[in-house]
């Protein structure tokens, strides 16, 4: 994961937390966190680009749409870049923890 964009990292992160979505579904959810227009332009070849590298599948949902899933390749990376995160944050969200208390 390592090579990915922040880009590309967030669509593994979001497609992970829907359904199955469309890009659509994705476009909505990143545009609601960047509180930011999201063009095709820049979606569309990002999200062909972590199913070329095997992160992501893509199959038809109808005539027009495509639905994204997380491949058994794109679980572990998201897994593993949590982890590495989470040794450099844990004693950040201990401390937010005990004040949310």
């Amino acid at each position: 994961m390592h090579d990915l964009t922040g880009f590309q990292r967030d669509l593994l992160f979001v497609t992970c937390g829907l359904d199955e979505p469309n890009g659509l579904d994705i476009k909505d959810e990143l545009e609601d966190y960047y509180g930011t227009t999201i063009n095709h332009g820049r979606l569309y070849p990002n999200l062909d680009t972590l199913c070329e590298k095997g992160l992501l599948d893509k199959r038809k949902q109808d005539e027009r749409t495509n639905a994204y899933s997380l491949t058994r390749r794109g679980r572990r990376e998201i897994v593993d870049r949590e982890s590495w995160e989470h040794q450099y944050i844990s004693e950040l969200l201990e401390e937010e923890a005990e004040r949310a208390h």
